[in-house]
């Protein structure tokens, strides 16, 4: 509803701003977010596409080109990997290779993230791949403020930005602010103010960590937490000041471990803050597996409350 109700008052305030995809429109999405929009916005404005990411991203390319404000759903980011020469080659590269020329201002929405057995080719996390592209900013939501202001900024940026929603947030309950607004799409999040462990995390991760910090609060270990909400660019002036306070870090990534985000977050840390920490840097990522449909495989390969909170009592459990 949040998400929904972020696109509505986008297509309300600016005439130029549409939503195109698979199942956007008189389907309601496959998730339900766009349900509604079709009957009051037209189907000019909810275009449903074909099941061609290639095509229907290259479309939405051209019509940012062209003026407009395209919100381009594509419905998994494993499908996504079909665009990938459209969203790498040409979204994310054309501004450079025309001199500064050409902006390309398109969003793109895609569900990311396991948990809701839906197997391999719909369960992956790949939002650390494209936070390794230059050009494009990777936006993870995983609040209600975030699911619904974090669109109104990235269409206004007039580069591409890509969002990334966990599928089993959208069951999130909540209450938005009375007046919510549009939201900062550069920096992370202090979610939890600790001073033993900083845990860094997003997406679907981020209520399990919270979760286990409360847990964990009840053995005496006060965790700090903090939502990267961007991936690319990733803000490392609040990421350091959290090491600097409490000298130990988990990093909870749905991601795989090798060559991801996880891997580059260490990076970062042992470059910028070595010496201010007591252990080294742990990693909590997914098994690296494709997702298993089987409900307890995928459970088990997936970063969990109780994982957190092993890995967690591990990092304090001797001090430095």
């Amino acid at each position: 509803d949040a998400v929904r109700e972020g696109i509505r008052s986008a297509m309300q305030k600016d005439p130029r701003v549409f939503l195109m995809g698979e199942d956007v429109a008189h389907y309601g999405g496959c998730f339900a977010v766009s349900r509604g929009l079709l009957e009051e916005f037209g189907d000019e404005r909810i275009r449903d596409t074909p099941l061609a990411e290639s095509a229907f991203v290259g479309a939405g390319i051209g019509a940012a080109l062209g003026g407009m404000r395209p919100i381009v759903e594509i419905m998994t980011c494993n499908f996504s990997l079909l665009a990938l020469d459209q969203i790498m080659n040409t979204a994310a590269s054309l501004l450079h290779m025309s001199g500064g020329q050409y902006n390309v201002p398109i969003v793109i929405r895609m569900a990311t993230g396991g948990g809701k057995q839906l197997a391999a080719q719909h369960s992956h996390s790949l939002e650390g791949w494209y936070g390794h592209i230059p050009g494009i900013k990777v936006l993870t939501p995983a609040t209600l403020e975030d699911g619904y202001g974090m669109l109104a900024t990235a269409l206004e940026d007039p580069d591409p930005v890509l969002i990334f929603e966990n599928q089993t947030l959208y069951v999130m309950e909540g209450e938005l602010p009375a007046n919510p607004g549009p939201v900062d799409i550069s920096s992370a999040r202090v979610r939890r103010e600790g001073k033993d462990v900083t845990v860094l995390t997003y997406g679907a991760s981020l209520p399990k960590s919270l979760a286990a910090a409360t847990k964990l609060a009840e053995q005496g270990i006060q965790v700090e937490v903090v939502d990267l909400r961007v991936l690319r660019p990733l803000d490392d002036a609040t990421i350091m000041r959290s090491v600097e306070k409490t000298h130990r870090v988990l990093i909870v990534d749905e991601g795989w471990r090798s060559g991801g985000i996880s891997a580059e977050l260490n990076a970062r840390i042992m470059e910028q803050a070595f010496y201010e920490l007591d252990r080294p840097v742990q990693r909590l990522c997914s098994a690296e597996v494709p997702i298993p449909y089987a409900k307890h495989l995928e459970h088990a390969a997936l970063p969990q409350v109780e994982s957190i909170i092993a890995a967690v009592q591990t990092l304090v459990s001797s001090h430095g």
